[in-house]
């Protein structure tokens, strides 16, 4: 294996891989390094809902752009993406009022949606509850990924396209130095690299290699407890499924004229305490994920966060689950919680050091929907 080359990027999550791939696009030589046996962190830890809609306004491009590239990739290589769509479910008169505000804001940016009826709803997903529902907006051109498999086949997908790319596993990188006009990276292998330039998109090789600069970057991780039932092919709930909880939390939403008068109902009361929007995704087994949950720490304190699943949290999960649909959401075969490196203030914590060293990381809960686009623009900005 060479030593030299023009871009290492360290870290290869969906940030890391489509960095590398969009400088291997330029023409670049690319280092990729992992410093597990293989990526398990927050891109296998969640849905794989890919909701351009829910991004603010300022980020709405880069999920757009995202949204391209994952069609684009998966006509050409099967990365496990699948065009069927997102929809948000109101409950309430608020919630209702709320999706009506979006659909006039993405008709503005011209930005496909569609405004269910309640009947519209429950004709399109039979799971749903009469009770539960009182409309809809729709959003066609959305996918999903499964993300137990896009990051492994998104890999292989890179090194092969891109013969530039070279992609090295269980390869912790212990130093980060810039000498003369290079970086140097040295592994825990003692095996040293270099390249013009080196990005880092792992949140815990950054928090070992700038230490002080991780300690006052203001990062907060968010811990996200989700569950998954035994396979349920006959359940007809295909796509994203996000309900009144998602209308009332997403950012998107955020930014429609009536959020900020909304009160929040005293039965939500406990489900926001813990962060909690219910999400549904039927998986390509027929299983149902369901979740998810939200609890913070400052990044000088996550231990505190602990690794356990809170039971109270996953049964608050369920029951209001179950007031959404008709299936028996009880029968929960696994369960595990995420961690979210994001920032409060920003959207993505970015770095630049002596124009050579880039620090992108804790892009949070916007990963899997924007990584792709935001990259490609990242990669432009750092060789502009």
């Amino acid at each position: 294996m060479k030593s030299q080359y023009d871009l290492i990027v360290v870290g290869a999550g969906v940030l890391g891989t489509f960095h590398a791939i969009h400088a291997a696009k330029l023409g670049k030589t690319v280092l990729l390094t992992e410093k597990d046996q293989y990526p398990v962190n927050a891109t296998v830890r969640n849905f794989g809902q890919a909701v351009a809609s829910g991004m603010s306004s300022d980020w709405l491009d880069y999920a757009r752009r995202s949204t391209e590239l994952y069609k684009e990739i998966q006509a050409e290589f099967d990365i496990s993406v699948r065009n069927n769509g997102t929809v948000y479910l109101s409950s309430d008169p608020d919630e209702l009022q709320l999706i009506n505000e979006l659909k006039e804001r993405m008709d503005g940016v011209d930005y496909e949606a569609q405004l269910l009826s309640a009947g519209d709803c429950l004709a399109k997903w039979p799971s749903l509850t009469k009770e539960y529902c009182n409309g809809g907006l729709f959003f066609p051109q959305e996918v999903s990924v499964e993300p137990e498999k896009l990051i492994y086949r998104l890999l292989e997908y890179a090194v092969k396209k891109y013969p530039n790319i070279t992609y090295k596993p269980a390869t912790a990188v212990i130093d980060c130095i810039t000498t003369a006009d290079l970086v140097q990276i040295t592994t825990a292998s003692k095996e040293k690299f270099t390249a013009e330039k080196a990005i880092i998109c792992s949140g815990g090789e950054f928090k070992l290699l700038f230490a002080d600069l991780f300690k006052d970057s203001g990062i907060v991780v968010s811990k996200l407890q989700m569950m998954r039932t035994a396979p349920m092919p006959e359940v007809q709930l295909e796509g994203n499924i996000l309900t009144g909880l998602s209308i009332r939390r997403y950012e998107a939403f955020e930014e429609c004229p009536s959020f900020s008068k909304i009160t929040t109902p005293e039965h939500y009361t406990e489900l926001k305490k813990w962060g909690i929007h219910i999400l549904f995704k039927k998986a390509t087994d027929g299983s149902i994920i369901i979740g998810d949950s939200h609890e913070y720490a400052d990044v000088n304190h996550t231990d505190d966060l602990g690794f356990g699943i809170n039971s109270h949290i996953n049964q608050l999960m369920i029951d209001e689950a179950q007031k959404i649909v008709k299936f028996d959401v009880s029968k929960i075969a696994s369960t595990w919680a995420g961690f979210y490196p994001q920032h409060n203030s920003k959207h993505i914590v970015e770095y630049d050091i002596e124009n050579r060293i880039h620090i992108r990381t804790a892009i949070g809960g916007k990963g899997m929907t924007s990584s792709a686009g935001y990259s490609e623009a990242s990669v432009r900005k750092i060789y502009s």
